[in-house]
């Protein structure tokens, strides 16, 4: 199949050149950094900014902002004082599968760490969505997302005491939360997703290691087992710039 200006699927069209050819010079710088990044290998150092703006002969501060739209869209990272090439993002899919295996499935390493697992009388909003009776006991376990040790999101899981009552105990914090309940003979039959974008919080951005200015991708899921009962509710912060999510549609009887 051909593309308009040669572009390939997903790319921007023409390039994000609008129809009357006028374009911001930091753009322009951009799309020469991003060509530039092509040529480099994941984790290699990019020039520093003086070199890059005498190479192509602008200003620092029209480097630094094309360096940052790279930055926002994870085309770079943050490395020390300096900035070097990211690897692809992480292509999620929506689907019953856990963060564990969707990050398996990538070549990538999971892991999580616990920031914090608490139970509580559960309030009126949370009881309504996940089928409890007010003040009845849940769990709150707050985790880091982790692929090969790089922090890139943050989720915050609820599920009920009386369905697993030994979390605190039995439960590898690093693990799969859907392979402990498996274990415990509940089964996932179903799930709801709202997502949306966000920015984070002061706190979550520090325990992300983000700057709260980096757009995040929040997703507010509500699981339900084989017999149609809420089971958990779950809010998963994920990186903008490390995170993709993919999914199949069908027709729907169409």
């Amino acid at each position: 199949m051909d593309y308009p200006n040669d572009q390939a699927p997903g790319a921007p069209v023409r390039d994000g050149i609008p129809e009357h050819g006028r374009i911001p010079k930091y753009y322009a710088v951009k799309a020469q950094i991003a060509a530039l990044l092509d040529e480099l290998t994941e984790g290699e150092p990019l020039p520093a900014e003086r070199e890059l703006a005498l190479r192509y002969e602008v200003a620092r501060e029209t480097v630094r902002q094309a360096l940052r739209e790279l930055l926002l869209e994870g085309r770079l990272r943050r490395h020390g004082r300096g900035t070097v090439v990211a690897g692809p993002k992480l292509a999620q899919p929506l689907s019953l599968a856990s963060y564990t295996e969707g990050v398996r499935r990538q070549g990538r390493r999971p892991g999580r760490a616990l920031i914090g697992l608490e139970r509580f009388p559960c309030p009126p909003a949370l009881a309504a969505e996940i089928g409890l009776e007010r003040g009845e006991p849940v769990w709150h376990m707050e985790r880091v997302l982790l692929a090969d040790d790089e922090r890139v999101g943050l989720e915050s899981t609820y599920v009920s005491v009386a369905r697993v009552p030994r979390l605190d105990a039995e439960f590898d914090p690093d693990s799969s939360f859907y392979s402990y309940v498996h274990r415990l003979g509940i089964e996932f039959g179903s799930a709801d997703e709202r997502i949306e974008t966000v920015l984070a919080t002061p706190r979550e951005a520090l325990l992300i290691g983000t700057p709260p200015a980096l757009p995040m991708l929040l997703i507010h899921r509500i699981s339900y087992d084989t017999g149609g009962r809420a089971t958990e509710r779950v809010r998963t912060l994920y990186r903008g710039d490390r995170f993709s999510f993919t999914a199949r549609l069908g027709s729907d009887g169409w």
